[in-house]
């Protein structure tokens, strides 16, 4: 396992990761196989979704905050249940293809980690997996 370090610095953001995994995935030397991805973190999560147009990346923090405002009157005393929720919703791990030594995604498609809490500095765990 190998893990990454993100630092975020707002509240909520993405963060495209898709190079720094796809490198992992280079020097791993694995050309087919699996890539599982995992955040440790209650209040952070994964998606894979567009990376060509950073306006969906502000968008669905937006449908999100819709979703799951800060300001719900939550019972949680830390006061981040809504970063608990989002987390929740989006998931917190991945298993991505890895074809011909690459990641197998989309054209348009990148991995996002997705805090919820920050800023902060957090990990992301990857495991590769011939197969």
């Amino acid at each position: 396992m190998t893990s990454l370090t993100v630092t975020t610095s707002a509240r909520a953001e993405l963060v495209d990761i898709t190079d720094r995994v796809q490198r992992l995935v280079f020097e791993s030397g694995v050309k087919d196989g699996l890539c599982h991805v995992w955040v440790p973190h209650t209040t952070a999560g994964l998606t894979v979704n567009e990376n060509a147009d950073p306006d969906i990346a502000r968008d669905l923090l937006a449908g999100l905050d819709r979703i799951a405002p800060w300001d719900a009157g939550y019972a949680h005393g830390e006061g981040n249940s809504a970063a608990h929720i989002k987390s929740s919703l989006v998931g917190c791990e991945k298993t991505l293809i890895v074809r011909e030594g690459k990641l197998a995604l989309g054209t348009w498609q990148g991995l996002y980690f997705c805090e919820f809490d920050g800023p902060r500095e957090r990990q992301v765990w990857v495991r590769l997996a011939p197969c």
